[in-house]
């Protein structure tokens, strides 16, 4: 690599390095309650030991290390109220009755099977499996009889949860890895939020070229951006087959590469079926050529606030937004055409939310839950709810 100028700041100073360039507006300041936790401790070390490590690496590490990564650990529950998130499952039972009833549908286009399966795949505590399997069971008996249900999550914390949320249903649940499932089934694997937590690449556009961000440490250890080379031609790649290209010099933005080696492992495990995906994303122009996204979308929760992403790894979510272009091309590659794409609040109405809250609302003689179940519906189905900002993909191999 040559000598490269990097501007900094608005004014005219320039730091010169020859193979890193250290990003000073964006060097993230220490949090006032950061710590040095076990997790910063590993961090620090390995940046010591091996020099400035990709995000990807970093965002791993922090979010899925066995004893201290923030979806793993023993002692935290990120969900509900008083945790850093909550999913639509937890808002309202409605939603997965509504992918219940989609779920029939499925069932019926793939011919009917004596038996089939449904995997979810981060599955968290299991409220959605208890959703689907509740509404399967009392309003499609027959094909609740030819269901399997597989558990893929990584957390054995959260499979703990999952395992005593589903006991009532043991005889129709189990935990596995997507890599453990036998490679000839017919079903759906359905995922909630998952892509937009894989470990991602950031990487901007400096000088003319294609540049990542890379993590390392100032003078005081505290962790900072600085810019390198690529460090996988599949990051330039990526570029090419989503057809779009950074709209300005020092655009930043995430890629998701994890995407492809999980959709092949899907596609490589149904013979015949569905990868149902509801997540929160854009298409790769908005992305990647928009200026209001010049900084890219990475971003991370902390008890429903945003915090610095670097500072306290393993204490807060970390996320980005989903580039739905590249799932799609993706998925097409590894032999998964696209069979819908829809918001997913109007996903919901279409599935029959609205006739499923009928329904439900009738069997309770409870005012408070026929209360909550209307409030739910209304956060699923309005414009400013929160089913208005995601989006449903449904992909297929049949």
């Amino acid at each position: 690599m040559g000598v490269n100028e990097v501007r900094t700041g608005s004014g005219s100073d320039r730091v010169r390095a020859t193979r890193w360039a250290v990003r000073i507006e964006q060097t993230i300041l220490p949090d006032l309650n950061d710590t040095s936790s076990p997790l910063t401790e590993r961090l620090r070390q390995l940046i010591n030991s091996n020099g400035p490590i990709t995000f990807r690496d970093w965002m791993e590490i922090a979010l899925y290390d066995p004893e201290h990564g923030y979806y793993c650990r023993q002692e935290k529950s990120p969900w509900g109220r008083e945790g850093d998130y909550r999913t639509s499952p937890e808002r309202t039972s409605l939603f997965a009755a509504s992918f219940a009833r989609y779920f029939v549908e499925l069932y019926q286009q793939l011919g009917q099977p004596k038996q089939w399966m449904i995997v979810e795949a981060g599955a968290g505590a299991g409220h959605f499996a208890e959703g689907v399997l509740s509404t399967l069971q009392r309003q499609f008996p027959e094909l609740f009889a030819a269901t399997k249900y597989v558990i893929s999550e990584r957390s054995a914390s959260s499979s703990s949860l999952a395992s005593a949320r589903l006991s009532r249903f043991h005889d129709r649940v189990s935990f596995a890895s997507l890599e453990e499932i036998d490679d000839d089934e017919i079903g759906i694997v359905f995922s909630n939020e998952l892509l937009d937590a894989f470990p991602i690449h950031r990487v901007t556009f400096e000088d003319g070229k294609l540049r990542e961000l890379y993590v390392a440490l100032d003078g005081q250890g505290w962790f900072r951006w600085i810019s390198g080379p690529l460090s996988s031609s599949a990051l330039a790649e990526y570029f090419d087959l989503v057809e779009v290209a950074f709209a300005e010099e020092g655009h930043v933005a995430e890629i998701n590469l994890a995407v492809r080696d999980w959709l092949s492992g899907v596609a490589a495990r149904f013979d015949r079926g569905y990868v149902v995906t509801v997540d929160y994303g854009d298409e790769a122009r908005n992305l990647f050529e928009s200026p209001d996204r010049r900084q890219g979308t990475l971003r991370a929760f902390r008890r429903h606030q945003v915090e610095n992403v670097l500072s306290n790894p393993g204490e807060h979510d970390i996320t980005t937004t989903v580039d739905w272009t590249y799932v799609k091309k993706v998925g097409e590659q590894v032999g998964l055409r696209t069979e819908r794409f829809d918001r997913l609040d109007q996903f919901l109405l279409q599935a029959g939310l609205l006739e499923q809250l009928e329904l439900m609302t009738d069997l309770t003689s409870s005012e408070a839950e026929r209360a909550s179940l209307r409030a739910g519906a209304r956060e699923m189905i309005l414009p400013t709810g929160m089913a208005a900002s995601f989006q449903v993909l449904v992909q297929t191999n049949s």
